[in-house]
């Protein structure tokens, strides 16, 4: 079955730096695009990146334009999210997704159980 696993999370002050790990098992995992779903409190889940299946293409929502990357290993079946210059804002739990294609769409079918991120001083 499928499985995807985050870790990673935790509580940094604003202006710092987190690396996020998904470790995919169970399915053809560079078959599909993936990416970083993330929730605050009260709000609605936001795309945040994507990347597709090759690796080739890569989406991020604008507030986190320049601060976040994206990239998968599809030997090791891992999507890491480099976070720097964190912002409050940023807060919220983190999810690892799939996508139902090799590219990016938005459309997320499979989903890890999230890693807290807590952007305070």
């Amino acid at each position: 079955q499928v499985q995807l696993v985050e870790s990673g999370g935790g509580l940094v002050q604003p202006g710092g730096y987190l690396r996020l790990s998904c470790e995919a098992a169970g399915f053809t995992f560079d078959f599909f695009a993936a990416g970083w779903v993330r929730q605050a409190p009260g709000k609605e889940r936001e795309g945040v990146v994507c990347i597709s299946s090759s690796g080739g293409h890569t989406y991020s929502t604008n507030s986190v334009k320049g601060r976040f990357t994206i990239s998968r290993d599809n030997y090791e079946n891992t999507v890491p999210l480099e976070m720097s210059n964190l912002k409050p804002e940023d807060s919220g739990i983190y999810y690892c997704a799939t996508e139902p294609t090799d590219s990016c769409s938005g459309e997320n079918d499979y989903w890890g159980q999230g890693t807290q991120v807590t952007v305070s001083s």
